[in-house]
């Protein structure tokens, strides 16, 4: 912030942007630097015309709503405001504190009750950078030159009436091009031509509203308006860009827990993760504030925490001894955490803070108002003292001590007594209700203190026991879990093993050769079967489905030494011929349902032994046909191939 800033602090007295009846009026301060300069009761337009003929560096208010009924007002009261004047909400942004609250980090205390009062405090502390300037514009604007008055019917000199005009909207229109393309900034014009001129010219600048070199303008027969693009809502941006000093408290190991507070021990951040890393725990507190201080819940600060403690150069702390969990969670009761590792984290947070809070409440006492607290605090903590720290701040920025000038106030004054004489009544039947209230309040403190201490130790044995049931819950559920998967597996094989004795059994039998089933001729039917009755030498496998069968399958069957391959007549009939010739390669017989005479029942079935053995015979009678075929195939290529190579040479010699 600059030294010598005017600053416009407001507060109202009266009334309500609401109320159509009560108009609001309001306590204006003037003040520059840290001297005030006037003080007034003001309407909404004064106010205007004062902002408008002394435009000064900042508009301060504790509250929108004391300007702006919504959103849509709030608009148009930035669009009203001077250019170089910004609107500054004292008591932050998106997450507002009181004007108590603010006011305490500079130790400058006031009487909530008196309109100026908080007028004047609201625009110390905006001087000194407290706050949030409201942003409602992009940086787009809009300038538009066009009539002031409509050209009407007219009588006899009507051209020459509407001549002059659009001849008057087209010169400003050229005069503020100028002005643009002077300031080299870029824009973009559109016209819209009228009799003798334009009727309207209007030029989009690339800028925002405070940087465009036109201001607003009405003449007899022209009005200039210049307005700055929208935003979509209201944004706020901090006057200050100076963080916070942090108190942070590390828990680290595999599940890493963060806490942070501010020097009065407001909790400002909490998280715990396993994926956080200890630069992601840098990172995270950097967005929030500036640590000053950090702290362990043990005697021994671990590596990782001093690694980043050096990373914000910030003084360390560590209990005298290992902090005990009942201390723990009496440390961070009034605060809410998801688990042990936040619980750690904010404790150690918590107790640094518990240990320089005498300390800070010392200061408070000795350092004149109008000086940042957390800067000073911070510069105490690294070891300079408070004569230093105020003499340095002063040589840097001066803030004197605010005094109230003696200016008369526009006021009634007998209506002020009155309503003054009003509110002191009020306001000591209020005090005698809070004072009888805070007795009730310390005896029912006492009472629940000396309950906490007697639960204290049966919530400590509870708090052991619980523990120790979830352990031994989790590995009961484990074992649980572990004996339903060997139970499916038992019942699994048991299945398996009356299929595989049920098929031993029939295998003892004369009349029929039993046969196992594969619903497909496929990897996976062969590995299915594999697994539920299991495939041995010489076994009748019966296929249901020959579609999706493939070369390796066949191969795999072939390795596995298997007896014979059984299918249904029609599928066999109407099957691909290289499976067939594949199977004759394989060796392996491939026989029909008909002419074996099986009969399958689910995944087991029964073939007529006398009819399996006559068809086998018959395929292997097929077999030795089909060899001799190959191999005559064979010798009559062979002696082709000799016979082509004797005519070549005999041709070559001739």
């Amino acid at each position: 912030m600059r030294d010598r800033v005017r600053v416009f602090g407001i507060d109202i007295i009266k009334g309500s942007v609401r109320s159509r009846s009560r108009r609001p009026m309001y306590a204006l301060v003037r003040m520059e630097g840290q001297t005030i300069e006037s003080e007034s009761e003001v309407s909404l337009f004064r106010l205007f015309r004062l902002l408008n003929e002394e435009q000064p560096d900042i508009l301060a208010v504790d509250s929108l709503q004391e300007i702006a009924a919504d959103q849509h007002d709030l608009f148009f009261f930035l669009q009203a405001l001077p250019t170089q004047t910004r609107l500054v909400q004292v008591t932050g942004g998106e997450r507002k504190e009181t004007l108590g609250k603010v006011a305490a980090r500079y130790n400058i205390s006031f009487n909530r009750f008196d309109p100026f009062a908080e007028a004047r405090t609201t625009a110390q502390v905006a001087s000194l950078g407290a706050g949030a300037e409201v942003i409602a514009f992009e940086n787009e604007s809009e300038v538009v030159v066009s009539r002031h008055r409509s050209p009407g019917k007219g009588g006899w000199s009507q051209n020459r009436y509407v001549r002059k005009i659009h001849g008057a909207v087209q010169l400003k229109g050229r005069e503020i091009e100028m002005d643009l393309v002077a300031a080299g900034l870029r824009y973009e014009k559109k016209v819209t031509r009228a009799f003798g001129g334009c009727s309207r010219v209007s030029f989009r600048v690339f800028a925002k509203r405070d940087q465009v070199p036109v201001s607003t303008y009405r003449g007899a027969d022209i009005q200039v308006r210049i307005s700055g693009k929208r935003l979509e809502r209201i944004q706020f941006r901090p006057l200050s860009a100076k963080p916070r000093y942090l108190i942070v408290g590390i828990d680290p190991g595999t599940t890493t827990a963060v806490a942070a507070v501010d020097l009065d021990g407001n909790l400002l951040h909490l998280a715990s993760s396993r994926q956080m890393s200890m630069g992601d725990v840098v990172e995270s507190l950097y967005r929030v504030g500036k640590p000053i201080i950090v702290a362990s819940d043990v005697q021994e600060m671990p590596h990782s925490v001093e690694k980043i403690r050096r990373a914000f150069s910030a003084v360390s702390y560590t209990p005298k001894q290992d902090v005990s969990v009942e201390t723990k969670i009496e440390l961070t009761a009034p605060f809410p955490y998801a688990n042990d590792h936040e619980r750690d984290a904010l404790s150690a947070a918590l107790d640094a803070y518990r240990q320089y809070r005498h300390r800070f409440q010392n200061l408070i006492k000795r350092i004149p108002p109008g000086h940042d607290l957390d800067e000073v605090r911070a510069r105490v903590i690294r070891g300079q003292s408070l004569d230093q720290v105020i003499g340095d701040m002063n040589s840097v920025s001066p803030a004197p001590a605010v005094e109230v000038p003696s200016v008369p106030v526009e006021v009634k004054h007998d209506e002020k007594v009155r309503v003054l004489d009003g509110m002191v009544k009020r306001l000591r039947t209020f005090v005698a209700d809070l004072q009888e209230e805070i007795k009730e309040k310390d005896y029912e403190i006492q009472r629940l203190q000396t309950r906490v201490r007697k639960i204290h130790t049966a919530q400590d044995a509870q708090l052991a026991k619980d523990t120790e049931i979830v352990k031994k819950d989790a590995v009961i559920q484990s074992l649980k879990k572990k004996v339903h998967r060997e139970e499916r597996r038992n019942r699994i094989l048991s299945k398996r093993l009356v299929r595989i004795r049920q098929f031993a059994e029939l295998s003892m039998e004369g009349e029929v050769l039993p046969v196992k089933v594969m619903d497909t001729l496929t990897k996976d039917g062969l590995r299915r079967l594999a697994d539920d009755a299991g495939i041995n030498e010489g076994d009748i496998i019966h296929v249901t489905r020959l579609d999706g069968w493939g070369r390796s399958v066949v191969k795999d069957l072939a390795e596995a030494r298997v007896g014979a391959v059984i299918t249904g007549a029609a599928a066999l009939a109407d099957s691909d011929p290289q499976m067939k010739k594949a199977f004759r390669e394989a060796g392996i017989p491939l026989l029909s349902d008909k002419d074996a005479s099986v009969q399958v029942r689910g995944k087991q079935g029964l073939a007529g032994k006398e009819m399996f053995e006559k068809a086998l015979e018959r395929w292997q009678e097929d077999q030795v046909h089909h060899e001799r075929e190959k191999k005559s195939e064979m010798i009559e290529h062979i002696f082709k191939e000799y016979k082509s190579e004797r005519g070549k040479e005999v041709r070559k010699s001739g």
